[in-house]
Order: C-alpha cells, then structure tokens, then sequence
C-alpha cells in the first residue's frame, strides 16, 4: 500500500483533506480503494451544495461493492472532479493526486483539528491489518 503523504489529514473513514486557504480537497485513501477494489463509478456530489461534517456526499462503487464517502469537514462544494465520471479508475490509480473527488469551501477550519496525521493514520491502518 502507498504511505500517505504526509501534508494531508486523514479519517477513519479513509478519506483525507489537502488545505489549500480556505479550501479543502477531499478523496479516498489508497487503503479505501485498495479495499473496494476496481472502481466502476463514482456519483458525485453537486457542485453549490452545503454538506455538514459526517454526512454522506459521494459514492465509489467497485466490482465488489458501492461505499458511501463521508465529508470530514462541513463547507460548500465548489468544484468536483469531473473527469472520474468517465474514468473512476484514476481514483485507483492515484488517489491522492488525479483521483481527488471534491473541493469545499470551509465553514469550520478547526474541524481539521480532529483529523490524523499521515503518522496517526498510517498506525490506525497498522491496526486494522494486525
């Protein structure tokens, strides 16, 4: 499994944040998609939309099954990746660069204060494999 970069924040829900000012860019881990396996679809969330930290705002689906992606900080969707629509495997393929699924505005930066470090994250990982 690729080592998590260390810039970014993790959940135990495998999905991390890149801070970029005031926006965050949300994806899946190389952990989530190497569980889910080949990626088949993404459904995107709409861009304009408010999501609160802990909701539902994605789905990847797989060969093997379709999982729920869970925003890690609450903030308006202003862009989505929109080339996953046609491509989903490029979240298999890099995750954490060209497989990225959204970007929102914050509305509460100190919610990245609950997340992991690519450290914390990478032993949670050790954890579940042990």
């Amino acid at each position: 499994m690729a080592d998590a970069p260390v810039h970014l924040k993790y959940t135990t829900d495998h999905e991390w944040v890149e801070l970029n000012g005031d926006i965050a860019t949300i994806g899946i881990t190389a952990y989530a998609q190497e569980s889910l396996g080949d990626l088949v679809f993404v459904e995107l969330p709409e861009v304009g939309i408010t999501i609160t930290s802990g909701d539902d705002f994605a789905v990847v689906e797989s060969v093997k099954a379709a999982s729920e992606v869970y925003t890690p900080v609450s903030g308006e969707v202003t862009e989505t990746n929109e080339e996953l629509g046609d491509s989903p495997e490029m979240i298999n393929e890099n995750p954490y660069t060209d497989g990225w699924i959204a970007k929102v505005k914050l509305s509460d930066k100190s919610e990245l204060d609950e997340m992991m470090t690519a450290e914390e994250y990478q032993e949670y990982i050790n954890q579940l494999e042990a």
